[in-house]
């Protein structure tokens, strides 16, 4: 019999990902949702001059995309102030994960992150045989003291911190984190995830150096910009650091349209603002409907909440059940007790009413068993 000779690593990893899109809950539950609320996609959508970007570049699709990014590196670059060396584009901040441990991770390697926080990063790490050592939130926020003496007592290779955070939407401020990066150990590299930077408040931004070589800033046009379809993050370093990703990056990996939406998005910052504000009545909705409820959330300063549902981990799984079962799409956190929440996406409004029509009939559901 012929069959693969899978490497020992691989024999030993389980056969998952990391989350349940909702498209497999679709099929699994025989119908369409009403709301789609659960991936902490924009469901506004990219600014209308990003759309008119697309269509009118939509005929180049037969071309593989430009393998150095030039222009969009260029433009990312202006916008940062910072030189195009300090650049590298990448599938979505889930693909430069990716890479970036693939060129620092080994097996057996140490590397620091919080229990409960992006799982999409832990499923790398595994990948290439790395060791994880998690550590508990403080409260509701990740703990920027606790992962810097676990990184330092495990020697780990990579620390990884989301801020703001998902899946929580707090942020840690930015006088802890450049304090934090002050503090870590020689050799350690932090990536400091800034997914939803878009929504957060100027103090939750750090002061750091472009070329500071114990850290990777990593940003996407998946959240403030609506483009979580076309798969566009970058990243941030120093050029030593940034040059090494050319040894092992897909060089054809990036979407040529996607290029182009991304490009066009970064040059309309009004249609950015635009979009933030949507973002923000849309989180003050989310907070009424689960006062309404007799709920309360968490503060966010991202395009998502997090209403904690009054019990333990078994109750918010119970609700979040109901709404799905009702046409829901949402989601919630894996770990206690951050997963007596559920978390849900901003969205238009009519997809808001479903779920304030749908949240009190699943409470009550939730409640009777």
């Amino acid at each position: 019999m012929t069959y693969p000779r899978y490497t020992a690593l691989a024999q030993t990893l389980p056969a998952s990902v990391p989350f349940v899109g909702p498209e497999a809950q679709e099929r699994a539950r025989g119908a369409r949702f009403d709301a789609r609320l659960g991936a902490n996609e924009n469901g506004f959508g990219p600014a209308p001059a990003v759309l008119e970007a697309i269509k009118a570049h939509a005929h180049e699709a037969w071309m593989y995309g430009e393998p150095e990014s030039y222009e969009l590196r260029s433009a990312i670059a202006d916008h940062h102030g910072a030189a195009r060396e300090n650049i590298v584009v990448g599938e979505g901040i889930d693909g430069l994960l990716g890479y970036v441990v693939r060129l620092v991770v080994g097996a057996g390697d140490a590397v620091v992150t919080s229990d409960g926080a992006y799982p999409t990063f832990n499923y790398h790490v595994a990948g290439f045989g790395g060791v994880l050592h998690k550590v508990p939130y403080k409260g509701d926020f990740e703990d920027p003291d606790a992962l810097l003496a676990k990184a330092r007592e495990v020697d780990a290779k990579l620390v990884y911190l989301s801020n703001p955070d998902n899946p929580m939407g707090t942020y840690i401020s930015a006088k802890a984190i450049e304090a934090m990066i002050e503090g870590l150990p020689a050799g350690c590299l932090l990536i400091l995830d800034e997914a939803y930077v878009e929504f957060a408040p100027q103090d939750a931004i750090p002061d750091i150096a472009i070329d500071h070589p114990a850290v990777i800033r990593m940003r996407t046009f998946s959240k403030g910009y609506g483009l979580a379809g076309m798969r566009v993050g970058y990243a941030m370093g120093a050029p030593e650091l940034i040059l090494a990703f050319e040894k092992i990056r897909n060089h054809f990996g990036m979407n040529r349209i996607a290029q182009i939406a991304a490009l066009a998005a970064l040059k309309d910052q009004a249609g950015l603002d635009a979009i933030k504000a949507s973002v923000a009545e849309a989180k003050r909705r989310i907070a009424q409907i689960a006062a309404q409820n007799g709920l309360m959330h968490l503060p966010s300063a991202t395009n998502f909440v997090a209403i904690d549902c009054g019990g333990d981990d078994a109750f918010a799984r119970r609700v979040l059940g109901e709404l799905i079962a009702r046409g829901i799409f949402v989601r919630m956190p894996f770990v206690a007790p951050q997963s007596r929440c559920i978390r849900v996406s901003c969205g238009p409004e009519v997809e808001l009413q479903r779920f304030e029509q749908a949240l009190p009939e699943a409470l009550k559901a939730a409640r009777s068993v």
